[in-house]
């Protein structure tokens, strides 16, 4: 199959969706066609919004059409894919499955800007899409495609065991997924959040403490929290956590900030406290996740738009407002 065009909806200078198209001469030998029925919204997608990139990289379809190489998705197959499209396969990085971090990798916004979620079709490599679980829908699936694989990510990759106290800072996109992830696994989990609006729905995503932290000087919240999961949209006062962490306890500040992370310096060495860094996943702790949210029925919480000009706009302007409940997906129209 040759000339393959379809449409995408791109950034632009002023913060306008354009629709455009674009064309592919042909599928490669290692690549899929999917048609997308199903695309997440994320925070990184309204960073990109004023750039001339198709947006979107939350996205969900169906394979149309197979290179001649691909052994591992037929015709009719569901499929998703997230930040990572590819890389090299055989630096240190890529053979220790943490392709995220390859030197080389093809990651959204920096590279295939011709096309995106935001759109009726895509081609990506075979090797770095997933199957998506009978036992997820594909309006569902999609958020897992980045904000989900992002907190899983952090639990898994970073042995956060059933026996520890995890804190979950904010109730978000990330949040209501760090909370249902990680009391999955059997964890304590111990979540922050401005005001008391969100005790309830705190408890019933399997929070088993809750503490409203606007206006407060200290907390107190009993044991210590070993592992601190950040997902926020502003960085929290340091001054307020630090205290309640656990001798070695780590923090994971996973909100997309601007500017430089600021912390308290005596604390974090006099208890020997960490800050990690951590990114989307690579591709074995993808599968796992979804494998993991199947069986456990971890489910993101939607708001569902049109895959349109208009409907990536409205999802847009009410994520910036912060309207949104917990993630948005688009929905291509039939």
């Amino acid at each position: 199959m040759t000339g393959i065009d379809f449409t995408v909806f791109k950034g632009s200078s002023d913060g306008k969706i354009v629709q455009s198209k674009t064309h592919k001469e042909s599928i490669k030998p290692d690549e899929v066609l999917i048609k997308v029925t199903h695309a997440g919204l994320c925070g990184t997608d309204m960073h990109h919004r004023t750039s001339d990139i198709v947006l979107g990289h939350e996205g969900v379809g169906l394979v149309q059409q197979v290179g001649s190489h691909v052994t591992t998705f037929k015709v009719g197959d569901r499929a998703g894919w997230g930040y990572l499209h590819g890389s090299c396969g055989h630096c240190d990085e890529c053979l220790n499955a943490n392709e995220m971090f390859c030197p080389d990798r093809s990651i959204y916004a920096a590279s295939n800007t011709d096309q995106g979620a935001f759109a009726s079709h895509a081609v990506w490599k075979a090797d770095f899409l997933y199957h998506i679980p009978d036992a997820i829908s594909s309006s569902d699936a999609a958020p897992l495609m980045c904000a989900g694989a992002t907190v899983f990510n952090a639990i898994y990759l970073y042995n956060i065991r059933p026996t520890d106290r995890v804190g979950v800072v904010g109730i978000g996109g990330l949040g209501h997924l760090a909370i249902q992830f990680a009391a999955k696994m059997g964890c304590e989990v111990v979540v922050f959040s401005g005001t008391e609006s969100k005790r309830e729905e705190a408890k019933s995503l399997g929070a088993t403490e809750f503490y409203a932290t606007k206006g407060v000087s200290k907390l107190e919240v009993g044991r210590p929290i070993k592992h601190l999961l950040v997902t926020s949209s502003q960085l929290p006062d340091w001054n307020l956590f630090f205290p309640i962490m656990a001798p070695n306890a780590i923090i994971y500040p996973m909100t997309v900030s601007g500017g430089n992370l600021s912390v308290p310096q005596r604390p974090l060495v006099s208890r020997g406290l960490g800050i990690q860094g951590s990114l989307c996943a690579s591709r074995g702790v993808y599968v796992k996740m979804l494998r993991f949210a199947a069986l456990h029925g971890t489910k993101p919480i939607t708001q569902e738009f049109p895959l349109t000009v208009e409907g990536i706009e409205e999802a847009m302007t009410k994520l910036d407002k912060g309207e949104v409940r917990y993630r948005a997906v688009l929905v291509a129209e039939h």
